[in-house]
């Protein structure tokens, strides 16, 4: 099979890494003051890509930990996608020009479709879309709001698009080390042509072998992990060996 791409999470709070539980604000841990030192320290650890979220970002609907993202393409250079708060053509051109190699729209995706096929086509194969859901219901702004559309429909609506990878997160999971929605990640997966990421819930070594399973023959290209990573619960040379394999 096809070797799975592990992306360490760095999500930004305040200037901060940090790890939520189900998308709870008020439920950040600290795991790092310098996000710059904590990406370099994931790349030197052997990852090929990383996956950084803007939380502030995406309940403002606009960037807001900037100076964060900065330093962290300051000091690594492994490809890195971002998301939260990206929600304009110039804020996508902009991070690109930066050193951002693939942009995530996860809120403007849900609620303006449009705008992520303006996207694909002004920016080919840089752009991803982010599915949150609850419930197996796209959630939104920062996972505040639910919606009554299925993950799969939309993503259905970018099937054409150009769209680069679908990051599919299962909200309830997220931060919770409970193991990750299998089972609807794979059914996605089997509905879309477009790549799909997985993310929310890895706590485990275990985790990931289950996932290296089911993912044979699927459209799965990879899994995002976070706090399983800065707890120590899964090693970083040892889950890429295992994926690598």
């Amino acid at each position: 099979m096809t070797a799975l791409t592990i992306y360490p999470a760095i999500d930004l709070k305040d200037g901060q890494c940090v790890r939520l539980r189900r998308g709870d604000m008020a439920r950040a841990t600290v795991y790092a003051d310098d996000p710059g030192a904590q990406a370099k320290l994931w790349q030197d650890s052997g990852f090929a890509w990383l996956h950084v979220v803007d939380l502030n970002g995406a309940f403002a609907g606009k960037p807001v930990n900037a100076a964060a993202v900065r330093s962290i393409l300051a000091r690594v250079t492994v490809p890195v996608q971002l998301g939260g708060g990206i929600r304009d053509l110039p804020g996508i051109a902009a991070w690109l020009e930066a050193g951002i190699t693939r942009v995530i729209l996860g809120s403007a995706a849900a609620k303006n479709p449009p705008f992520v096929l303006e996207a694909c086509k002004a920016f080919p194969g840089r752009i991803a879309v982010g599915i949150d859901a609850r419930d197996g219901f796209v959630a939104t702004e920062g996972w505040a709001e639910t919606s009554d559309m299925a993950a799969a429909e939309l993503g259905l609506r970018f099937e054409d698009a150009g769209v680069s990878a679908i990051i599919y997160t299962d909200i309830g999971r997220d931060g919770m080390l409970s193991g990750l929605n299998l089972d609807q990640t794979v059914a996605l997966s089997a509905r879309l042509t477009t790549p799909v990421i997985a993310s929310g819930g890895v706590g485990s070594p275990g985790d990931l072998a289950a996932l290296k399973l089911a993912a044979e023959g699927t459209r799965i290209e990879g899994v995002i992990v976070g706090r399983a990573l800065y707890d120590g619960r899964v090693d970083p040379a040892e889950a890429l060996a295992l994926f690598s394999a």
